[in-house]
This record gives structure tokens, sequence and C-alpha cells, in this order.
């Protein structure tokens, strides 16, 4: 597969562009061939306990690793694809390292002045894409669970901010909370 250019690779994915709140979390990962990693994957084929494990193990390991988000704000401003893209971009800036080449799960790329390609169901194929994946997602669960004990009343520490029913019930409740995500339909109807 043409990932197997030489120099270094960074994998680059996501967390949160369904959710109704929150930011959008990148991460950018450069792995080191001499420290590998074992069970890496997808994040969302893992437990929770896992993908903890694993994002101290990748963040202990790796050459260079870098998150960075979008905030609630941009999304609204940008709509969630170009926030995600500015999400994308902003954690490949932050790595340490330049890479040669950056790996980006999915079907579109963020703008990049270095060589990138993406890459369909990449988290589960390209192990810095996963690894990139692992970051994000535990991030961005992190920081739900500590806006949860800001809005405890919306539940993010269970549904990290998607569109369950309960969810929806809560903003129905108590209307929308400044991290809310104005521009997505179930929340622009309760500011109406």
């Amino acid at each position: 597969m043409s990932w197997d250019a030489p120099g270094l690779i960074a994998g680059v994915d996501e967390a949160g562009r369904g959710p109704l709140a929150g930011p959008v979390v990148a991460a950018a990962v450069i792995l080191d061939e001499l420290h590998p990693i074992k069970g890496l994957a997808d994040s969302k084929k893992l437990t929770a306990l896992r993908r903890e494990q694993l994002y101290d193990e990748i963040q202990a390991k790796a050459l260079c690793c870098s998150i960075a988000l979008a905030t609630v704000e941009e999304i609204d401003r940008l709509n969630i694809l170009q926030a995600t893209m500015l999400a994308m971009k902003r954690a490949v800036e932050g790595l340490r390292l330049r890479p040669h080449k950056v790996l980006v799960d999915g079907n579109r790329l963020p703008s990049l002045n270095i060589l990138a390609e993406a890459i369909v169901k990449g988290d589960a194929l390209v192990p810095a894409i996963s690894a990139a994946s692992i970051l994000a997602k535990v991030y961005r669960d992190r920081w739900c669970a500590q806006y949860h004990l800001e809005f405890p009343q919306y539940g993010f520490a269970t549904h990290k901010g998607y569109g369950t029913v309960a969810h929806l019930a809560a903003l129905k409740e108590h209307g929308a909370c400044p991290q809310h995500r104005k521009s997505f339909a179930p929340v622009a109807r309760v500011l109406l």
C-alpha cells in the first residue's frame, strides 16, 4: 500500500463530529517503530478502559503526538466538516516533528503543506491512525466527564454529547448550555 513511504508518517483522526455538544477533537501521532504498541485498533472497537490504557502508552511511546480541537463557536460558524478539518490541521501543525507524510482517516483531507492521503477505514488499517483515534476519543470523553461536573443535568458523562433520548429530553427541559452546538438541528429547535 502507498502508506509504506519512507520517512516519518503521522496518523490523524478525530472524535466528536456527531454529538450535539462540545468541541470536535483531532489527534496526530507519529509512532516509534522501535517501541511498538500492542492492541492498537479503531477506538470504537475498544472498551473505555482499554482506550485509557492505550492513551497513556501512546503518550509514552510515540515519537510525538498532538491533540487539538475546534470549539463549539468554530463549529457553529464554519460547519462541522470545516471545523473538523481545522482541528486536524491544528493537530498536525502541533507535532514536534515534521512528518514526511500524513495519513488521515476518512475520505477528506485538511489543508496541509505536507504530502497527505485520506484512507477510508484508516483507523482500522493504519496503526498511527488507530493511535490518533484513541487519543482523540479519550481526550473528548474526558472533556465530557469534566463538563458533566458543571452541567450534570444533561448527562454528558454518560452519552458524551450524542443525541440520545435522555440528552434530547434534558435539552427540552433545560434548554441549551454554552457548549451546545446551536447550528445542530436538535439544539436549534430548543432555541426557537
